[in-house]
């Protein structure tokens, strides 16, 4: 299973989020560049980009951080928040990320993402699904909607998506376990590689999803509050 470190990037700095909350951030760098070359420096490989100030301003707004981490590391990145339009994600691919996440737009604009799909190829395009109670949110998780995240993947993953994230909103940020068991329903019905995000507390968090058939897992505060550490994830990986 991949471990896939998030850097979550608002007003330029390095940050993490309490389960999507704007006002409840706790910063950890003033510098994301300096944050992925330590990830590097660890041995670890993945990064997961996120652009919150795009996420809440529905157009991709940090291209230039993304761009600066491409071109000062080999970190494979998967870059999402506020991927709308066909300039977005063509800013996106052209900055450096090797993978992009579209999550509002393969609920609002069905047809756009498949265009994407079919454009970009399915190992190029994640779709992203993040719920709360089941119920897929978009637009920087401030926008809920009565779809049921199992049916929204099992629909795509027929559709020929291959890459999904799927994140537990209400366990983003909280360290409290992710949603395992959800996962494996997923994984049951329908074949992706899944990427699991929110909750992970431990490092024994990272072998229940990997024993639950997740491709990836993607830490962020278990991982900046030094709770689960660089070397066990070279490990993992």
């Amino acid at each position: 299973m991949r471990a896939i470190v998030a850097i979550d990037i608002l007003g330029g700095k390095c940050v993490r989020l309490e389960q999507g909350n704007y006002n409840r951030c706790t910063i950890y760098s003033d510098n994301p560049s300096d944050v992925a070359r330590s990830l590097e420096d660890a041995g670890l490989k993945y990064l997961h980009l996120v652009d919150l100030d795009g996420a809440r301003e529905g157009k991709i707004v940090n291209h230039a951080v993304l761009e600066q981490i491409a071109s000062r590391t080999s970190l494979e990145i998967d870059f999402g928040g506020g991927i709308r339009s066909d300039s977005d994600i063509r800013t996106a691919f052209s900055a450096g990320a090797k993978q992009v996440n579209c999550g509002s737009v393969a609920v609002k604009q069905k047809g756009i993402f498949l265009e994407w799909l079919e454009k970009y190829g399915p190992g190029k395009i994640i779709l992203g699904a993040d719920a709360i109670n089941r119920k897929i949110a978009t637009h920087g998780w401030k926008e809920g909607s009565d779809t049921d995240v199992a049916a929204f993947i099992k629909e795509y993953a027929a559709l020929g998506v291959e890459y999904v994230v799927c994140t537990d909103i209400s366990k983003d940020g909280m360290m409290k376990g992710p949603s395992s068991d959800l996962y494996r329903e997923i994984l049951s019905e329908c074949r992706i590689n899944l990427i699991a995000s929110g909750g992970i507390s431990s490092f024994n968090d990272l072998l229940e999803l990997k024993d639950a058939g997740c491709e990836g897992a993607i830490i962020g505060k278990a991982f900046y509050e030094g709770i689960v550490k660089p070397e066990e994830l070279s490990a993992l990986c």
